[in-house]
């Protein structure tokens, strides 16, 4: 058995349905005779994004893959990798290495050197006889603790060289870990105790598939919830107790509750401190509930830690709560502050949800958009910037894993292949990709990647011909040079690609142009919806303290 075939019996072995990659690297053609499915791609930053969705829809459970070949392949995907870390993503990738013999000799790039620092383990093939030890390790450490990369890099002097048979691989196991039965009993007694708690539940929760305990624990204790970007579909934010997600931009309802709380209990989330999350407020009480015991104490102080799968701590916080028998408190209080919050801030932003004017404030795109969809089988994402800034407080989701939400690394052109790859995983479900002018020149070429690969994925497009939101900072620039302008005929674009493309102008014409581009795509059509907008640049954003001002 050759070195190609082990590591395509391997992959099978594994549950991989499907390889995402460009050419050369052999496992797409070893891939192929294994009967899983090579998807080929324009660039390699799109491919790694598609595989990327292919995990995080799954839960983990299917592990996206993506291969490139070694030199340029390799370093075009960078960034996508980083990405993934930063988002704490379970990706297999393999490129090709260049011959053994030259793998450390400069300037030949080393992937296993050069990617270490956004992986959780970064090996070479320097030995076939390996092979197997090599991916079992790769796979234990996918399927294993908090998600991130794995690279396993193949040189290309090692293909023909045999593998013993018979191949000795088994799939590896999973395991959980549950937390402390003496901190369980701590976090109870806090949580008992407090006056205005509040859960913040993050990705940790969609992982463990703990949704069910999430909302058990909200209605027992009547504790309102607000979620990260990354975690947001983690809790029907159609729910009494809801009070949406928060990223840069957030409801007022995620700020005053989490500045007036007494205690906040993070669950399945690393409470990192970015510019692209809730900022959170400072001297409160906190319980930390997380699968990585690396986080805990490492941006927000916690007075008690829970280390271990979300699922199985919300079972034990959820045990003792009973063993106790504490008394449900009415959660009518709480939903009533929570509507008290929400009336005016949401009157406020119905000006634009609602606008009639053209060209198109793009809140009334995203408004219209979420009111002709089928809100529950549609998963949707954003770009970096304004549409993720101008989607994530309005769109209400109501079922688990409908929502991408990202946001710690902030790639302009991620959103194409997210759309992408749920698409690959969730081919019942209508998958919408919302991206603006500035995101679709760097990635906007994999639009032919979906119509070549059958990948019929809705794109919302918010063309505005500017660079929006860096008006205010570069006014100069703007004037004297014109150097935010940009622009095109993306609807042209998608028609010339073989998809379907339209352009939008009239406000009357949104719901139908909407209708019309979801029936493409159940045609089997990729559909690219261009509409044009004003240079929108306000966005629901509260700082820290801000929230207590508010009744």
């Amino acid at each position: 058995m050759k070195v190609g075939e082990a590591i395509a019996e391997i992959l099978k072995r594994e549950g991989v349905e499907m390889v995402i990659g460009y050419p050369v690297n052999h496992v797409l053609e070893y891939a192929a005779m294994a009967d899983i499915r090579p998807i080929i791609v324009r660039q390699e930053r799109t491919g790694a994004h598609m595989a990327d969705a292919i995990s995080r829809m799954t839960s983990g459970a299917k592990i996206g893959v993506f291969v490139m070949q070694s030199g340029p392949g390799a370093e075009n995907t960078y960034g996508a990798i980083a990405q993934a870390f930063a988002e704490s993503v379970p990706l297999l990738v393999m490129p090709g290495g260049y011959h053994r013999r030259l793998a450390h000799v400069s300037p030949n790039y080393n992937s296993t050197l050069s990617m270490r620092d956004i992986t959780k383990s970064a090996e070479p093939i320097n030995d076939a006889r390996e092979i197997p030890s090599i991916m079992r390790r790769a796979f234990s450490r996918l399927k294993n603790g908090r998600g991130g990369p794995v690279l396993v890099e193949i040189p290309n002097d090692i293909w023909n060289d045999d593998v013993p048979e018979p191949l000795n691989y088994t799939p590896v196991l999973r395991t959980r870990y549950g937390p402390d039965p003496a901190a369980v009993v701590q976090a109870v007694d806090l949580l008992a105790g407090a006056k205005r708690p509040v859960i913040y539940a993050g990705q940790g929760v969609h992982y463990a598939k703990a949704w069910p305990q999430l909302k058990a624990l909200a209605e027992r204790l009547s504790i309102p919830v607000c979620t990260s970007l990354e975690g947001k579909s983690a809790f029907p934010e159609d729910h009494q107790l809801a009070l949406g997600s928060g990223g840069a931009a957030l409801p007022l309802t995620v700020r005053h509750f989490l500045d007036t709380a007494d205690v906040i209990f993070g669950i399945g989330c690393s409470f990192t401190e970015t510019a692209f999350g809730v900022e959170m407020p400072l001297g409160k009480r906190v319980i930390h509930a997380t699968l990585d015991p690396d986080h805990v104490n490492k941006d927000i102080e916690a007075e008690i830690a829970l280390v271990g799968d979300a699922a199985l701590m919300l079972d034990a916080v959820l045990a003792e709560i009973d063993a106790r028998r504490l008394p449900t408190p009415d959660p009518r209080a709480v939903a009533d502050e929570i509507q008290r919050v929400r009336a005016p801030w949401m009157k406020k932003w119905m000006v634009k949800l609602k606008s009639d004017e053209a060209p198109f404030r793009p809140y009334r795109v995203l408004w219209d958009l979420q009111h002709t969809v089928d809100v529950a089988n549609t998963i949707i994402t954003h770009d970096a910037g304004s549409p993720r800034d101008q989607l994530s407080p309005f769109w209400v989701s109501t079922t688990p894993l409908s929502y991408i939400g990202w946001g710690k690394s902030t790639q302009l052109g991620y959103g194409l292949g997210l759309a992408m790859g749920a698409k690959l995983a969730c081919p019942d479900k209508l998958c919408i990709n919302v991206w603006g002018d500035a995101a679709i020149g760097f990635t906007g070429m994999d639009f032919e990647t979906a119509v070549r690969e059958r990948i019929p994925i809705l794109s919302i497009l918010l063309n505005n011909h500017s660079m929006a939101m860096e008006l205010p900072i570069m006014p100069v620039s703007t004037e004297k040079y014109r150097s935010t302008d940009i622009g095109g005929d993306y609807a042209a674009f998608a028609r010339a690609m073989g998809g379907y493309g339209e352009r939008i102008t009239e406000v009357a014409e949104i719901i139908p142009a909407i209708k019309r581009g979801i029936a493409a795509t159940e045609a089997g059509q990729p559909a690219l919806l261009e509409f044009i907008t004003c240079q929108e640049i306000e966005s629901s954003k509260y700082p820290r303290g801000s929230g207590s001002l508010y009744p």
